[in-house]
């Protein structure tokens, strides 16, 4: 480098970011956006954000594992370190050929976000990130490597560290700071450090190898053994405190062959395929379970139409009521709870606000259940995908060691959007109809956000991803593990979706050698993507909608009746018919076909909503495929004209039946002893039970009573649907600031270039303001007036101090057009537009310098 280069090489961080162009600009407030929340004065303010703790912590974790390699190889690296040190350190003496390829796009990746900044030559990570990341005796490093022989040797006294150049066959120098030089220059060649090991005694080798992969530190009593005594007296293993050693920085590097990491990896492990199928038994396979998926809402809402359980003094549903509904739905309680939790992330139930607080559907369920099965599907996904509500944590512990509910508090996990795209983005990269490997998903995942998660299948960022595999399959997302068309359409995926097997149309096993194609970015792997604004994902919501539509099942218009009493379905019903059916008989069972039976109860609920017994025969007759059997038109016939025989009406109950002896036969029977029944009158009974009680006990009785009205009239009780008031879905937990889009970066860029440009340009001296020094320009209001006219005749820029109404000071940089009324209009370069200030507020000026005006 030239010395010219070196004098321009930036001396602060601030300076490396004056130097970027706006795109590198933009890309690290895209890439870290906690930096411009709010937007920075100037540069300087930017560096500075850029090296806080937190910030820096966030930015760590967003790095995948060799990007991070590269910056813990920085850390233990002289600093300022040159790239051809760092690669070494990365690659080893074998100059690793995988490591040598992915190293530029992992250090440009760390320039990118303002991790590293420097030259070439002269390297240097952040500060913050160094000291998060360099070794020490409280927070070992990541490499395992300790101190140097520097560091080590700081407290050491003169003479020990001359017996130690002597020992191991170095001159002896006249200061510590020469000493302790010449001992890291042998450590640090190669040849003569292999020399000296040689000579070494195998025990003592043993207690190097021990040590070399870390922790770097052991422990020796105050007589060491002959082993520890060799490798002492030679500085091989320095004291840094009472019965503790370590080994040196330079001497574990020479025996991990200049490696800083036992295991470098420079490249993403692939994701496993698991198994093959035909495309089109994926997507049928999805489009039936995503069926199922809008049935599971329906049932669940329906079973919560007049009032769901209660919700807990703390929120969410209790354990009991998640079993109830369970065993509702007929699925395992985790798989109830995603239920539950994906109707409540979709605005679809929420809780009615009233004194004895419930569960309900929304008015907007009753909007949802309009929409085509297509449209239902993709409000379900989309609130999904987005959604930070997790379910699989239900049932855990929070930090407070109280139990986690559903739809309680605390169930937000705000990474849970970022897996779920990115492991439905792994399996599209997969090719079509193939599934993965959930252990090759989780080391995927694993290897992109290194600090994330540990290496554990116990962290979040796992479970997270498991729970992904098996939610998207029971959303219908997937199908048999392999992601659907209308899955790839959902995320964005379907234009770059791989090509299908050609060799074979039936479904294979996939061999050893199906992985994941990345031949195409081996040293270039490509980034996590970016989350989507709302508008992109309700565009590919749309398109996933129109995949699907296509393979999901017509609802029919008809049932088969049976001679049992039975009723089969087989498939979806269309609504009105459905609901009717559900009303005339009970469901036995479900699946492909669904299987009703008709029972004196479920007739009898029919008459009671207003059916008339012709009215049944009829609907029979309109929607049965097959005869109506004649078991069926006697147990209707029956039960309508038993129906309404007995009357009751609200005294504090009564019974009427212009039957007496019918009236008598209830009397004699024991069971309504409870009802505490007496005669009024020949067809009048009275009871000191309430309507519904004595309504409920003589049908238990097998009785058919009707309820009336004061009038007298029968009561028709139709089925009745409690809703919430109008209720918003739960927003998402976002994980950090939103990514900037375009127009925002594009303005905070030129909000930061005039405010840097107004901080650092230089101005001429002034008896007020005899220099800068970071104080506003102080002159008289005849000064500033005279100044300001003189720059509007030659077009000069000014540098101003300003005081706004509110009271806060801040300088500009202005290009005065008109000076008048008291008013100054001019350019702001530091607001990149033209405005007018009232010369009262402007606290003085000064001219910029002659090479920057």
């Amino acid at each position: 480098m030239s010395s010219d280069e070196k004098q321009v090489a930036p001396r602060s961080l601030a300076e490396a970011l004056r130097a970027k162009d706006d795109g590198s600009l933009a890309a690290l407030l895209r890439a870290r956006p906690d930096l411009i929340t709010p937007v920075p004065t100037d540069l300087t303010q930017l560096a500075t954000r850029a090296g806080t703790r937190a910030s820096v912590i966030r930015a760590l974790e967003r790095l995948d594992r060799f990007t991070l390699q590269t910056a813990e190889a920085l850390a233990v690296a002289p600093e300022p370190a040159d790239r051809e040190t760092l690669l070494a350190l990365l690659a080893g003496d074998e100059n690793d050929p995988a490591v040598v390829g992915a190293f530029p796009h992992a250090l440009a990746a760390l320039r990118e976000q303002a991790l590293v900044w420097g030259p070439d030559d002269r390297l240097r990570l952040v500060r913050t990130a160094r000291e998060l990341l360099a070794p020490s005796p409280q927070h070992p490093s990541p490499t395992g490597l300790g101190p140097t022989v520097a560091e080590a040797t700081a407290g050491m006294s003169p003479g020990r560290i001359q017996e130690i150049l002597t020992a191991a066959g170095l001159p002896t120098t006249h200061d510590a700071v020469s000493a302790v030089a010449s001992l890291t220059t042998l450590f640090t060649d190669r040849a003569r450090m292999a020399d000296l090991l040689a000579a070494a005694p195998p025990d003592s080798l043993d207690v190097l190898s021990r040590l070399v992969w870390g922790p770097p530190y052991g422990q020796v009593t105050a007589e060491p053994a002959a082993r520890l005594r060799w490798l002492l007296d030679r500085g091989l293993l320095l004291p840094t405190a009472p019965g503790t050693v370590v080994l040196p920085r330079e001497v574990a590097l020479h025996l991990r062959a200049g490696r800083a990491h036992r295991n470098t990896e420079p490249l993403p492990p692939a994701v496993e395929p698991a198994a093959t199928h035909r495309p089109q038994v994926v997507d049928t396979t999805a489009a039936g379970q995503a069926y199922t998926s809008l049935a599971t809402i329906e049932e669940l809402l329906k079973d919560w139409d007049e009032g769901g359980p209660t919700v807990l003094r703390a929120g969410g549903l209790s354990v009991r009521d998640l079993k109830r509904t369970a065993v509702a739905l007929d699925v395992p309680e985790p798989v109830a709870a995603f239920w539950v939790e994906l109707a409540y992330a979709a605005g679809l139930l929420a809780s009615d606000g009233e004194a004895d607080e419930r569960y309900a559907a929304t008015p907007a369920y009753d909007e949802w259940l309009e929409l085509p099965a297509a449209g239902r599907w993709t409000r379900l996904a989309t609130a999904w995908l987005s959604g930070t509500r997790t379910a699989g944590v239900i049932g855990g512990r929070d930090t407070k060691e109280r139990t986690l509910a559903a739809l309680g508090p605390g169930l937000d996990r705000s990474a849970a959007p970022e897996v779920r795209h990115r492991v439905l983005t792994l399996l599209a990269a997969l090719p079509v109809g193939a599934s993965a490997s959930p252990d090759s998903v989780v080391a995927r995942l694993h290897w992109e956000r290194a600090l994330r998660g540990a290496a554990s299948s116990d962290d979040l960022r796992a479970r997270l991803a498991r729970w992904t595999l098996s939610e998207a399959e029971s959303l219908g997302i997937t199908g048999r593990g392999a992601l659907s068309a209308h899955g790839r359409a959902l995320i964005g995926a379907e234009s770059s979706a791989p090509a299908p097997e050609t060799d074979s149309g039936a479904e294979q096993a996939s061999g050893p050698g199906d992985k994941l194609p990345v031949h195409h970015h081996r040293h270039h792997p490509a980034p996590p993507p970016q989350p989507r604004s709302p508008a992109e994902l309700a565009s590919a919501a749309a398109r996933a909608g129109k995949l699907l539509a296509p393979l999901l099942p017509e609802p029919l218009d008809h049932v088969l009746l049976q001679a049992d009493l039975t009723a089969v379905a087989p498939g979806p019903l269309q609504r009105p018919l459905a609901d009717t059916l559900d009303v005339l008989a009970d469901v036995e069972s479900k699946g492909g076909a669904t299987v009703y039976r008709f029972t004196p109860g479920s007739v009898r609920r029919a008459l009671d909503a207003g059916r008339s017994a012709s009215d049944l025969h009829a609907f029979l007759s309109e929607h049965s495929r097959t005869p109506v059997p004649q078991p069926l038109t006697y147990l209707i016939d029956d039960v309508a004209r038993r129906h309404g025989h007995l009357r009751i009406g609200s005294a504090s109950a009564y019974v009427r039946c212009d039957d007496d002896a019918l009236l008598n036969e209830i009397i004699a029977d024991k069971r309504s002893q409870g009802l505490r029944l007496r005669r009024l009158a020949p067809t009048v009974l009275a009871a000191q039970a309430d309507p519904a009680t004595l309504l409920e006990g003589l049908r238990s009785m097998g009785f058919a009573p009707a309820a009336e009205s004061a009038e007298g009239d029968v009561l028709i009780t139709r089925a009745h649907a409690h809703r919430t008031p109008p209720r918003t879905a739960p927003e998402p937990v976002p994980d950090g600031p939103p990514s900037p889009d375009t127009t925002l970066l594009g303005a905070a860029i030129r909000a930061i270039r005039a405010g840097d440009l107004a901080s650092t340009t230089p101005h001429k001296p002034t008896a007020a303001a005899p220099g800068r020094n970071g104080t506003l320009p102080r002159t008289t209001s005849a000064e500033t007036l005279a100044t300001m006219q003189a720059a509007v005749l030659t077009g000069d820029t000014l540098w101003i101090g300003y005081v706004n109404a509110e009271g806060s000071a801040s300088q500009r940089v202005i290009a005065p057009i008109k000076v008048e009324g008291g008013f100054v209009t001019a350019y702001d370069h530091t607001a990149d537009e033209v405005r007018t200030y009232p010369l009262h507020r402007v606290t003085g000026v000064a001219e910029l310098a002659d090479e920057q005006a």
